[in-house]
């Protein structure tokens, strides 16, 4: 397990800044002839602080190769010769931490270490300290994935380790850093995000004027996981452009540790194409150097597919055989389930109905949907903050650049008043200039508020297509997924009972199989509730009023009542729509006690208004004022995105909430 973790830190962040070959850093190096180069250049450098940090780096190389006997040799040689140097003497700290990598309780000595060592180099202005906590908030950020506290990994890398590198113009770390942002929202299976940030993340390395073979490896694994996540969105031709870039980074470099990767992909690549020849062929040519530079966490990723691709194929003894073995090895809880789940399908196809429920059984039980979404609507929040952040920060940028402007301005103005021969023109021009001035000032503060308008509107945006994007995928687990292998043990169980089982004589296996008929119904309101299929389908008002007469029960009474509502709303609008509507519901369901609701909806042009009426209990204002739900937090969000307003009358007969929306608010 130790031996993984190291290998992960290294594979995932580059955790020592160097560019020599090791286990699973990339490497793009023909040759590996660096590191005697950088020993020759240490022995013989004179300047203390330059011999300093080349000792530490190839103490860093060494360590990397496990050969911890020369990795203390040179890091005591760099603390040596680092002896008057405050700086370079705290910077070697962090060298000497890194041993820790090789402890049982290695994420938490490190994360121990590193805020100390943090701390240290904070007050140090050094471009070389700066550089080292970088490595360290990357590090750190990666401890909270193994963790799984994803939304404080986001938190350090955008607040901490992104600023940081901006502030050193480092295109290599900030690239570094964007990948690692897109590895999350791939992790978060929120692809065109994961596309956007890889896309930033080669950007950066293309600003560079001299790319070294580890910045093209950092572009290369940006640009691969760009092509998966175009393929997971079945963007095809796009992806293949992707990974014929990825070969013209790599082609000239036949003996990198990189190929494990590439090969990876490629082959998925084809199994997606259904060319399952060319992709047994890549996935055996990818475990072959993925165990040849000892990378387990690609050979594990391959062994994954081809579990997939051999079910694909039908051959589920094979497949079965592969998915038992990693999940036998595996540390990864992710990758536990995905196998479960797959097993599932297999057992399920094979008609093995009791292992089929196992596998589906364990899979449910490891299954934390509602963890998920939280987890990942807090990332995109995370997200959108901090490209909110970004264009404040150009905004107060420009609003400098104009107040230097009118400083000059003012320059201008007072020596037109000292030159005697132009006292009058001068002052002339100088009210002129200061009337320009001033309305440029307005017209500045106006284009702000406009500006802060927009991103508070992208904010929210970004917020509610995040939930939207999260309800979608957990309802198509659900459905396609967990109901599809529910649905295949209940259809298992009714074939074998009706030959092997009477009826009269085994009730309480029938009432047992009466209940998982229930529970696939049950699954599958839920799964609706997430994302209404009628909506998609059919268009707002189906979806409404199937809504209504979801709620419909002994006791209760829905009514609907529709007026004018147009087909051709934007599918997002209609959706805001939706969303407003359920939750109106839900809370008179939940809280009121009503025995009759209606949902009247109207439109007329841009304008829409829904109104609920319940004859409930009803509420005070005050009590719906200090509500801290995340419901009515919703609510709010959404009617204010469509620029819409809100009235609630509620007393001890009943409530009635109006509210008007418009639905031309976003394009």
């Amino acid at each position: 397990m130790r031996r993984e973790l190291l290998a992960l830190l290294i594979s995932l962040f580059g955790i020592l800044n160097i560019e020599a070959q090791s286990l699973y850093f990339y490497s793009l190096e023909k040759k590996n002839n660096n590191l005697d180069s950088l020993v020759m250049a240490a022995n013989n450098e004179t300047v203390d602080t330059v011999k300093a940090i080349k000792s530490y780096q190839i103490a860093a190389t060494y360590f990397t190769k496990q050969d911890i006997e020369n990795y203390q040799k040179y890091l005591k040689q760099g603390m040596e010769s680092s002896s008057n140097s405050p700086v370079y003497r705290d910077i070697g700290l962090y060298y000497q931490s890194i041993i820790n990598y090789t402890k049982p309780d290695a994420v938490n000595l490190l994360e121990k270490d590193f805020t100390n060592i943090e701390l240290l180099l904070k007050k140090y202005n050094s471009n070389e300290a700066k550089k080292i906590r970088i490595i360290m908030f990357q590090n750190k950020a990666l401890f909270r994935i193994i963790q799984n506290k994803e939304v404080e990994s986001m938190n350090i890398i955008t607040n901490k380790a992104i600023p940081l590198a901006k502030s050193l113009k480092d295109y290599e770390l900030t690239g570094a850093l964007y990948k690692s942002i897109g590895v999350l929202f791939y992790n978060s299976k929120d692809y065109p995000k994961a596309v956007e940030y890889m896309n930033l993340a080669e950007n950066s390395i293309n600003k560079l004027k001299r790319q070294t073979a580890q910045s093209k490896a950092i572009k290369g694994e940006a640009v691969l996981f760009k092509a998966d996540a175009l393929m997971r969105e079945n963007k095809m031709s796009q992806a293949n452009a992707e990974l014929e870039k990825t070969y013209a980074i790599i082609k000239d470099y036949p003996e990198s540790n990189f190929y494990s990767l590439y090969y990876c992909t490629l082959g998925y690549y084809h199994m997606k194409q259904k060319n399952y020849p060319e992709a047994v062929k890549l996935f055996a040519k990818g475990l072959s150097n993925a165990e040849k530079y000892k990378n387990t966490v690609i050979a594990e990723r391959i062994k994954l597919f081809e579990g997939q691709l051999n079910s694909e194929l039908k051959d589920y003894g094979k497949s079965n055989k592969i998915f038992k073995e990693v999940y036998a090895s595996t540390p990864y809880q992710k990758n536990k389930q995905e196998v479960l789940k797959e097993l599932s399908k297999n057992y399920t196809a094979l008609k093995d109905t009791t292992k089929a429920n196992l596998y589906a059984e364990r899979y449910i039980d490891s299954f934390d949907s509602l963890n998920t979404v939280s987890i990942h609507k807090n990332i995109a929040i995370l997200e959108a903050k901090y490209r909110k952040s970004e264009r404040d920060k150009e905004l107060v940028q420009k609003q400098l650049e104009i107040s230097k402007k009118n400083k000059y301005m003012w320059i201008l103005g007072l020596a037109s008043l000292l030159s005697a021969g132009f006292i009058i023109l001068g002052l002339l021009n100088f009210k002129k200039n200061k009337k320009i001035s001033e309305q440029r000032e307005i017209n500045l503060q106006q284009e702000i508020k406009e500006i802060q308008q927009r991103e508070e509107l992208a904010l929210t945006k970004a917020i509610l297509e995040g939930e939207e994007r999260e309800r979608a995928r957990i309802a198509k687990d659900l459905h396609d997924g967990l109901g599809g292998m529910l649905a295949g043990v209940k259809i298992n169980f009714s074939t074998w009972s009706s030959t092997h089982l009477e009826a009269d004589r085994n009730k309480d296996f029938y009432k047992i199989l009466n209940q998982l008929d229930n529970s696939v119904t049950e699954l599958r309101h839920v799964a609706r509730n997430l994302m209404p299929e009628s909506l998609l389908s059919f268009g707002l008002e189906t979806a409404l009023k199937d809504l209504c007469e979801f709620y419909i029960r002994k006791d209760l009474k829905v009514d609907f009542q529709a007026i004018n509502i147009s087909k051709s709303t934007p599918l997002s609008t209609q959706l805001h729509i939706y969303r407003i509507a359920q939750e109106l519901l839900a809370n008179s369901v939940k809280h009121s006690e009503a025995t009759n609701i209606l949902l009247q909806c109207s439109q007329s042009d841009e304008n829409f208004m829904i109104t609920v009426e319940d004859n409930g209990k009803g509420f005070k204002e005050e009590d719906y004022r200090k509500s801290q739900s995340m419901g009515l937090h919703n609510l709010k969000n959404r009617v204010d995105y469509l620029k819409g307003k809100m009235e609630i009358n509620s007393d001890d007969e009943g409530t009635t909430i109006n509210i008007e929306l418009n639905t031309h608010a976003v394009s």
